[in-house]
């Protein structure tokens, strides 16, 4: 497998990602675009780390941040998803006009 299959590979889940997070309109699926962004970033990351730099552990410790970034967005966002329907019973998000009381 060579860098070029894995960095297009990592292209394409961040176009589906942004396409995802861009076109959708429940909160769930907004936030399954931003994971699939991310997972595409880990994996640019992670391919530069094996096949560019030869294994140097920066390449590691940046997949493991990275990851660590996107499990404290997962659980922020589903907490504010759950939050805004308590308050309002909105589940998409053109049904919020604002986020003011």
């Amino acid at each position: 497998m060579t860098l070029t299959i894995v960095l297009l590979g990592a292209s394409a889940l961040i176009g589906i990602g942004l396409y995802g997070a861009l076109s959708q309109q429940s909160f769930v699926m907004l936030m399954m675009g931003l994971e699939l962004m991310l997972n595409g970033a880990i994996l640019a990351i992670i391919g530069f780390w094996s096949l560019g730099l030869a294994g140097m552990p920066e390449g590691q410790l940046l997949a493991i941040i990275v990851m660590a970034v996107m499990a404290v967005e997962m659980a922020l966002g589903f907490a504010l998803i759950v939050a805004v329907y308590r308050k309002r019973q909105a589940d998409m998000t053109e049904a919020l006009g604002t986020l003011k009381e």
